[in-house]
């Protein structure tokens, strides 16, 4: 059976996009927020980090443990037993002293995005007669100030430099998903 209104099949869709939209929205505020949290109390934001790292270490530590007693040889068994063990170490290490912890991960981090700039300057010379080229250029000269800041002031930049980073990125993600949300929920409107 045909009905009159060819739009009315699509209301199940539409009421779905609304409904999907409206948690988008809602988690896009919840990440704007911690965010905002992030960038005014980096500290605390940078340790809430070095605990993550460590748990996650812990976590993975198991997991190659586990892994260990699926078989495979005994080379297998000992290379996963001894990245587990040091897995477990490191994520303990994070754990109980998170504050040298941030102070490595804060070196790491300053060594990374260094490393990433120098791609993007090779990116940018392999195709620099491309067009939009230039925003690799510009993106590796940011990571080469942001690495070399973190870098030249360490270890004073363990305070702010991984809080904020992480601050800023919800922040970008937050809006980012508000404005997909908004969009969505405009779309299935004007439907």
């Amino acid at each position: 059976m045909a009905t009159a209104n060819p739009t009315q099949g699509l209301r199940g869709p539409m009421a779905t996009i609304k409904k999907g939209s409206g948690w988008l929205i809602a988690m896009a505020v919840v990440f704007i927020i911690l965010g905002v949290l992030a960038i005014v109390e980096p500290g605390v934001a940078g340790l809430a980090v070095t605990i993550l790292v460590g748990w996650l270490l812990i976590f993975g530590g198991v997991a190659h443990l586990i892994a260990a007693f699926s078989g495979g040889g005994t080379g297998r068994v000992v290379w996963h037993v001894f990245l587990g063990l040091i897995y477990v170490v490191g994520g303990i290490y994070y754990l109980t002293h998170p504050l040298l912890g941030l102070g490595t991960l804060t070196l790491l981090l300053g060594g990374i995005i260094l490393v990433g700039a120098a791609l993007e300057f090779i990116a940018y010379f392999l195709v620099r007669s491309r067009s939009g080229s230039g925003w690799l250029l510009l993106n590796g000269l940011i990571a080469l100030l942001v690495g070399g800041l973190i870098l030249a002031h360490w270890p004073s930049s363990t305070v702010w430099a991984i809080g904020t980073l992480v601050g800023v990125n919800l922040l970008m993600t937050g809006i980012s998903r508000l404005m997909v949300g908004m969009a969505a929920r405009k779309l299935a409107s004007s439907i």
